[in-house]
């Protein structure tokens, strides 16, 4: 099988040409490769390399925005790397960067930097070791990529999700206590409190219990809901079954 040399970059020259190895067997259009590789949320992503003889640094442009600065503004050191670090995540990137180069590995960790502007970015780091002439690693290079946005879709996305259930669950709780306040001619307060009593005789929430009686209202009446078939509707509430998978679980504590 072929090995495949991946290309290098220079840190003042950027990416490097491929190897003779590197070939394709037919020819890629742009625009067909364009949608593959860059689908979905774009991302601040830059370049990085460390000149261990000499502790010289260079960053590309966008390590500097990344950090809420002008390119060029600031030398970046060991020192300012350190200090931009949020203070919960400092130390880790250092123990995992050391551990793999130390065993002649690339390696990659996310941790969060605070930019100039106090705002907090979260960023995946990563990295190899070159070796220099004697066989030692010399030279540390890698990219660095904010992954903020994609964190704070997912949040969005989590916090909608929680809001739709949020509206759904009320729902479920107010439509009940709705039909029995009519029905029975009782406040809101003690609507909820018959409906808190069915929920609890079977264990099920109140949300449960109230999407329970008005699915059975729904499946029975034919019009404005009766004394009668109010009472059996509440009689219907009943335990949900639970997963196989969490009866399972609790099957394992009671072992232990």
């Amino acid at each position: 099988m072929a090995v495949t040399t991946l290309p290098t970059f220079d840190a003042h020259q950027g990416v490097g040409t491929m190897s003779d190895d590197a070939h394709a067997e037919a020819p890629i259009d742009l625009a067909d490769l364009t949608p593959a590789l860059a689908a979905g949320t774009s991302l601040l992503v830059g370049q990085y390399l460390v000149d261990l003889p000499t502790g010289r640094w260079w960053w590309s442009d966008e390590i500097y925005v990344m950090h809420g600065r002008r390119p060029g503004e600031i030398d970046p050191s060991v020192e300012l790397m350190r200090s931009r670090k949020h203070p919960d995540d400092r130390g880790r990137l250092t123990r995992t960067a050391s551990a793999a180069l130390r065993a002649g590995r690339s390696f990659a960790c996310s941790h969060r930097i605070v930019d100039k502007q106090g705002r907090a970015r979260t960023v995946v780091v990563t990295g190899h070791g070159r070796r220099g002439p004697d066989g030692r690693v010399s030279q540390v290079a890698g990219y660095v990529m904010d992954v903020s946005p994609v964190l704070r879709e997912a949040l969005d996305r989590e916090a909608s999700s929680a809001v739709a259930r949020a509206f759904v669950t009320e729902a479920a709780v107010e439509q009940a206590k709705g039909v029995i306040m009519a029905v029975r001619g009782v406040d809101d307060v003690n609507a909820q409190h018959v409906l808190a009593e069915a929920a609890s005789a079977v264990g099920v929430p109140a949300h449960v219990a109230g999407a329970q009686v008005m699915k059975h209202l729904a499946k029975h009446g034919t019009g404005a809901a009766s004394a009668a078939a109010l009472d059996a509707a509440l009689a219907a509430v009943h335990p949900v079954d639970r997963p196989r998978g969490h009866e399972a679980q609790l099957a394992r504590r009671r072992s232990h």
